[in-house]
């Protein structure tokens, strides 16, 4: 199911939150039992492999695909794996972006698979044991600090550093659907054997946000985007996490943005929708432009008529974010 993030989410103090809020607390309460008892009964498969687990303790929108497609580019021998989210397929499957669709595997997986080898499995120990039959020798494993069903050599979590505005990435602290958490904090921070800080051009991290992780490692990483070749008027649309955040970024790369339209995360795009956007953009003379992660949700003839923007992950300190990571694996 598709969600809209609420932005009041991502505020220090909840600053925004509608006056019905209380109401989620109970739901938020069932979340933690829900998972404290699947962490309780969790057997953690131990693989041959090396498994580097990337992560985040919030909903989305904190940047661990880019810095998982990073790390895939730079580990020549190294696999992905995902659940799939919103994919049909229970898995284990190896990605193949000529025969599979995002509505098969998943938007994220079908992506990465354009440049990796990649795989996905709602039983992350099961496509271990797939992956030990292959010549693989790492497993970079996305969206799984949560998941207790694997061990891992290396917990990497990724953290949203933009501050401006009255942004906090952990918003007042609340567990979802209350606020943004997946889990108490202190308890994601704990499993964590370093922090990526996604962070905006020139923008140096806040101090009581590093004051989190005094006792972590922490890797600061830009994103890397570059102006769409194309003249004229841009209208945007987005079904990510935070799609605010996909607007600042071509706002800030110069572009003429004539428009933004904001879908739920991971939501698919109907020809309705889709058609009213083109005539929308028919209308202002501009180009529809989107990310990277909802253009791979599109048909193949809505390829055609819609631009995306490639994003990347650039470490401001490569090589001692290398450094961590070797170190952990070699464990």
């Amino acid at each position: 199911m598709a969600i809209k993030t609420p932005d009041w989410w991502y505020r220090k103090n909840a600053q925004g939150a509608p006056w019905w809020r209380p109401a989620l607390w109970p739901l938020s309460r069932l979340w933690l039992a829900v998972n404290a008892s699947k962490a309780s009964n969790a057997k953690p498969y131990r693989s041959s492999l090396k498994v580097i687990s990337i992560g985040n303790v919030t909903l989305g929108g904190s940047g661990k695909t880019p810095v998982a497609d990073e790390i895939l580019r730079r580990l020549n021998t190294a696999v992905g794996l995902s659940r799939g989210h919103g994919g049909s397929l229970p898995g284990p499957v190896l990605v193949n972006p000529q025969t599979h669709d995002a509505a098969q595997v998943g938007d994220e997986p079908l992506m990465l698979a354009q440049r990796h080898t990649f795989w996905i499995a709602r039983d992350r120990a099961a496509a271990l044991r797939a992956i030990e039959a292959t010549d693989a020798t790492t497993v970079v494993v996305d969206d799984a600090h949560q998941n207790l069903t694997i061990a891992k050599d290396v917990h990497i979590l990724v953290v949203d550093g933009d501050t401006r505005d009255g942004a906090w990435p952990f918003g007042d602290g609340g567990i979802c659907p209350y606020g943004p958490l997946r889990e108490p904090l202190a308890q994601g921070l704990a499993r964590a054997d370093l922090v990526v800080l996604w962070m905006p051009d020139d923008f140096i991290p806040a101090p009581d946000l590093l004051a989190l992780f005094a006792d972590k490692p922490v890797f600061v990483a830009r994103l890397t985007a570059q102006k769409p070749a194309i003249d004229g008027p841009l209208l945007a649309f987005a079904g990510i996490a935070k799609p605010w955040k996909f607007e600042a970024t071509l706002r800030n790369l110069g572009c003429d943005l004539a428009g933004m339209t904001a879908f739920g995360d991971h939501e698919p795009f109907s020809d309705g929708q889709l058609e009213a956007l083109q005539s929308e953009a028919s209308r202002l003379n501009a180009r529809l432009i989107t990310t990277e992660k909802d253009w791979i949700r599109l048909s193949p003839s809505w390829r055609d008529q819609v631009t995306y923007l490639p994003i990347r992950a650039g470490f401001e300190d490569e090589s001692g974010f290398a450094a961590v990571v070797t170190q952990h694996l070699s464990a």
